[in-house]
């Protein structure tokens, strides 16, 4: 299975700029690490909660984490309690951890031959592949382009291909191109996932990150369409949202019955949430004036974007997300030529893609993200467009 399991986009990265010699001091945009401050409670709460650390947590979390997450749902989504804490919510050590594990708790397809896939945006967060893969499905890709709206266009999808589909994988605001679903796109992949019996595994950890209108959610738009969560698996992350990649905590909620299978399944394979952590994710799921300055300080670098780039490299602003989709026409030469002369360090497209008959969704592309603080970003974008243009 190793040896299927597509390379790392950063290896790649750094196999292709090796020991280049730099022209100017290095700037870092190639990684989704966010860089705005923390929440200043953060520490606190978890100092208050050390003596946590002696103890093993339950793999479910503790009561006070579950009923702080279904309190923000019911907040973002509008879900007036249809995700409740007990059967409906499972924190996470991070959303990857949960999302390799998801295929894993689906179980087999009655009478079916074929090998069933998992439908994959391209381009695409590695994991899901990986995952696909792992759990013994044939990882299919679905080009995701300008032409479609950065989506999979899921109304193409042949026939032969949904009756042996599990699932489906799709991030919202997209990685790396920041388009976010509506209502409507969301309304018809659940109905498809009806009429074919497969799952949706929504990918939404940017989904507190966008410009001016709050991207519907996948819970959100199931809930609004029968009532239930059913078939529906949406995953969250404090990463993005409020800046903690360190503190490695997410969760995962919506089908009942799958949160039940999930729960079992982490019970024997998946790591518990420290005590401490989970005290710490509760407070920061509570509260909303930081997640609120957060995505002004986004803005206002997009707009920067904006000023600096123009209309050059088809630059566009973002639904969601801190990241550029910049068509530069070949990213892999633009990525190397950035980094030996301006020496600012951003991703290839193609790194973020599957190769198709159709060719590369992601090689003319170059991904950019906007996590340094504002002056950084000023200087590492005017030496983009110097270097590019």
């Amino acid at each position: 299975m190793v040896e299927q399991l597509p390379q790392s986009p950063f290896t790649r990265l750094a196999q292709l700029l090796g020991d280049t010699k730099l022209g100017q001091s290095p700037i870092q945009m190639a990684l989704g690490e966010p860089q705005h401050p923390q929440p200043d409670f953060v520490v606190r709460v978890l100092s208050e909660h050390a003596e946590g650390f002696g103890r093993y947590p339950p793999i479910q979390g503790p009561e006070v984490l579950r009923q702080a997450i279904a309190r923000w749902l019911d907040r973002r989504y509008g879900l007036s309690g249809a995700a409740t804490a007990g059967a409906h919510i499972l924190p996470l050590s991070g959303t990857r951890e949960g999302l390799f594990l998801a295929p894993q708790i689906l179980g087999k397809r009655s009478g079916q031959t074929e090998r069933p896939s998992i439908l994959i945006p391209n381009p695409f967060y590695q994991c899901y592949s990986a995952a696909a893969f792992a759990a013994g499905y044939e990882p299919v890709y679905v080009n995701a382009t300008r032409e479609t709206g950065f989506l999979p266009e899921i109304d193409a999808l042949p026939e032969a291909l949904l009756v042996r589909t599990a699932a489906i994988y799709l991030c919202s605001p997209s990685n790396p191109e920041g388009a976010a679903a509506d209502e409507a796109y969301w309304r018809r992949l659940f109905a498809l996932a009806d009429s074919h019996d497969f799952v949706v595994l929504a990918d939404e950890c940017y989904a507190e990150i966008y410009d001016h209108v709050p991207p519907v959610g996948a819970l959100e738009a199931r809930y609004r369409q029968t009532g239930s969560l059913e078939r529906a698996l949406s995953f969250h992350s404090l990463s993005k949202r409020s800046s903690l990649p360190g503190l490695r905590s997410g969760f995962v909620a919506g089908d009942p019955g799958l949160i039940g299978k999930f729960r079992a399944y982490r019970n024997v394979v998946g790591p518990a949430l420290p005590l401490p952590i989970a005290h710490a994710s509760a407070a920061v799921w509570d509260d909303e004036a930081h997640v609120q300055a957060n995505r002004l300080l986004y803005s206002q670098k997009f707009e920067l974007a904006q000023s600096i780039l123009g209309n050059r490299f088809r630059f566009y602003r973002p639904a969601g997300g801190f990241f550029l989709w910049l068509d530069v026409g070949d990213g892999v030469a633009a990525t190397e030529r950035l980094w030996r002369e301006a020496g600012v360090r951003v991703l290839p497209g193609a790194y973020l893609a599957q190769d198709t008959v159709t060719g590369n969704p992601g090689a003319s592309y170059i991904r950019v993200a906007l996590v340094n603080d504002f002056a950084t970003t000023q200087e590492a974008l005017r030496r983009l467009a110097q270097t590019l243009s």
